[in-house]
């Protein structure tokens, strides 16, 4: 009677077991941060993900475009790894950038690779090296709307650029009207709205609408600041996702993961092709796939293609890079940082980008960021 009672309280246990892992399993969607270790190494949470040596604290900064994605992944890397901080700042691609060549981060996140000066300006950071672009999270840069009555919304590169650039200044604008023959526009007053800080999303969009409509918009497409005229400024992608949600006849451009989490309907665009295509991670994927790597040796900088026609090939999109030293990283950050990039990268870090509006780096680009991460030193 003893044994059968000790063999009843064992398979509970075990069956307790099975039901901790399978919730443990499910965490990387909940709000527990619990960390806990298997062997030191990794966890029931996150099973392939190698620490190798990871500890301490990572400071990094930069593009807000990644910070969904961002806090993901550090959630699950951190749960898999005891003893390791990540601290990530969403700041806005060109403040990440600053603070990396200052010495002041581990590693920053940006929409646009590094421009040659500030490859120079690295060098005094990167002892022997110099900063180099990883490619590790692709997605579509949303035009997300408020126009109430208006549910489906197709607009084109002219079109856009001239919103916002103050030119097209209500909403039944005959421009506007020509491209939604079905909708019941009102002659509300349009509120665009643009970043405040130095963006890659804003460079990102800038280089589409020079691309999509050149004779309409006249503005450096290599800058991070906005230069066009009127619209209200708001500070990061969820500031101006908040705007426009808040403000009648609202418009203004973020990541697709920003214009889900405010339930904002986005512009369908018209590139060219059969039909307007929507703003959705697998139509940015198509657009992502013909990119071409511009970068030499380590570096993986990649050459868009925003003009792109290919059919239900989305073409505002943008690519955020880690930004690293390829030698002459910190010695007490340096294990942390190339665990972490090592998870990013893998196929357990990419899958989870597509269930939060990103779009998983196209496979042989993913390969080549595999093989250099290794290689930091």
């Amino acid at each position: 009677m003893k044994l059968q009672r000790k063999n009843r309280l064992r398979a509970t246990a075990l069956g307790a077991l099975a039901v901790s892992g399978a919730l443990v399993l499910s965490a990387c969607g909940s709000d527990d941060n619990t960390k806990e270790s298997a062997g030191g190494d990794t966890t029931a949470a996150a099973s392939s993900i190698k620490c190798d040596d990871a500890k301490g604290q990572i400071l990094a900064a930069g593009s807000s475009a990644q910070k969904n994605a961002m806090d993901l992944w550090v959630k699950n890397f951190q749960q898999a790894c005891a003893g390791v901080e990540i601290n990530y700042q969403p700041i806005g691609s060109g403040g990440g950038i600053t603070k990396f060549t200052q010495g002041q981060v581990a590693f920053a996140g940006s929409d646009s690779a590094l421009k040659p000066e500030e490859v120079t300006a690295s060098e005094e950071v990167c002892k022997g090296g110099k900063g180099i672009n990883l490619p590790m999270v692709g997605g579509p840069v949303a035009i997300g709307f408020n126009v109430p009555g208006v549910d489906s919304l197709v607009l084109d590169g002219p079109t856009l650029a001239k919103i916002f650039d103050s030119k097209i200044k209500k909403w039944d604008d005959k421009a506007i009207a020509d491209l939604n023959p079905d909708a019941k526009l009102p002659s509300t007053a349009i509120q665009a709205f643009h970043r405040s800080d130095e963006s890659g999303t804003t460079q990102n969009l800038n280089k589409y609408l020079k691309a999509a409509a050149p004779a309409e918009w006249k503005y450096d497409d290599s800058s991070k600041s906005w230069e066009a005229k009127g619209g209200q400024a708001a500070s990061g992608s969820s500031g101006v996702a908040s705007s426009v949600k808040d403000t009648e006849g609202a418009i203004g451009y973020f990541e697709l993961s920003y214009a889900t989490a405010s339930n904002l309907t986005t512009v369908k665009v018209d590139t060219g092709a059969g039909a307007p295509v929507e703003a959705t991670t697998e139509n940015a994927s198509k657009a992502i796939a013909a990119a071409k790597v511009k970068g030499t040796g380590s570096d993986l900088a990649l050459e868009l293609d925003y003009a792109t026609k290919a059919e239900g090939a989305y073409p505002i999109i943008l690519v955020t890079y880690e930004i690293a030293c390829d030698k002459g990283n910190k010695a007490e950050t340096l294990p942390s940082v190339k665990a972490f990039l090592n998870y990013t990268v893998s196929e357990e870090g990419q899958k989870v980008l597509s269930e939060a509006g990103y779009a998983p780096l196209p496979t042989e680009i993913a390969a080549k960021v595999r093989e250099i991460v290794p290689t930091l030193s």
